[in-house]
């Protein structure tokens, strides 16, 4: 028997990921609440980048910094149908019918025209120095960027409600882009509080270094702790174009964007932007990124190959839970 809803309803019928089931999309992988797919919004994805989280019903497409709800999710899956067609398409898919009636031709005269708002659904509770969370600091260390500018970083405590009101809490470390919103990172979660756009972090004004993600930035700064460039984080590929406008006039600029195809995109495209840049890339060769070469040399050795006894008075040494 079909079931007749309003469009208001629509998404407390319908999940996200029973929606992506039926149009073939499965999870490649799971971490904490949050479910990892190739995205289906972007041809190019060879690495699960679609970040969908099941509690809340969201999604966020990492690589092209967009994201929302079910209905935010349709209007960009099927760009090419209006809010009624999407209504309907969403509930042919699910097997379900809607009763979706607009507004008669006269109700539309009589009715100020509102202006539609987006209220946010998280609020920031807290922002604390590194050292007071010890997952926070096992992350980090995790990551072997534990004591490396750690006054660029933030705990950041949050909550993020729901259409039902419900809250949940969460923490992460945090560190501000140039729109003043706060790009998160934890064990199981990467996203944004505000707009998301590009890191600059000032410094010599002849020397750039443009990273794709944050732990890869301090990841070089570890290896290189008195470099003094210009560094630019991406935050996300999407912010490419930013970089390549704020940067494209140092006259010595560096890439370390990763080695998925992705990333290798971006590189050429900045190159092709900005001729005299330079792929620094192959400092890391055989890993997809900076992080990664570094857990490894820490993971192998315990020190950097660079790395003196003098490491161990920053609480950088292995086995350091400080």
């Amino acid at each position: 028997m079909e079931n007749f809803i309003g469009a208001s309803q629509l998404k407390d019928q319908v999940s996200l990921v029973s929606l992506l089931s039926r149009l073939g999309y499965e999870p490649q992988r799971k971490s904490g609440g949050e479910l990892f797919y190739l995205s289906m919004l972007r041809s190019s994805d060879t690495e699960p980048s679609f970040c969908v989280n099941e509690t809340l019903g969201v999604w966020y497409d990492h690589g092209n910094g967009q994201g929302g709800d079910l209905i935010d999710f349709a209007r960009s899956y099927w760009k090419e149908l209006d809010f009624p067609q999407l209504l309907q398409k969403i509930a042919e898919v699910c097997n379900i019918t809607i009763d979706y009636q607009p507004p008669r031709q006269s109700e539309k005269k009589s009715r100020p025209r509102l202006k539609a708002i987006k209220l946010p659904n998280y609020k920031i509770e807290e922002i604390k120095p590194l050292g007071n969370n010890q997952v926070l600091t096992n992350y980090l260390m995790s990551r072997g960027v534990w004591g490396i500018a750690n006054d660029q970083l933030r705990e950041v405590y949050y909550y993020v409600e729901d259409e039902k009101h419900l809250r949940k809490h969460y923490f992460a470390i945090g560190w501000l882009n140039q729109f003043k919103g706060w790009e998160l990172r934890n064990k199981y979660f990467k996203g944004c509080l505000g707009k998301k756009t590009l890191t600059i972090i000032p410094g010599d004004q002849k020397k750039l270094a443009v990273f794709e993600g944050y732990m890869n930035y301090l990841s070089w700064k570890r290896y290189h702790p008195e470099a003094a460039h210009t560094v630019i984080c991406l935050n996300s590929l999407v912010n490419l174009p930013q970089a390549i406008s704020a940067g494209g006039t140092y006259p010595d600029i560096s890439l370390y964007l990763d080695h998925d195809q992705a990333g290798r995109e971006a590189t050429s495209a900045f190159l092709n932007a900005v001729p005299h840049a330079t792929d620094a890339s192959s400092v890391y060769e055989g890993f997809n990124d900076y992080n990664d070469k570094l857990k490894c040399d820490l993971k192998s050795t315990g020190k950097l190959p660079h790395e003196t006894s003098t490491a161990t008075s920053t609480g950088l040494h292995k086995g350091s839970n400080s």
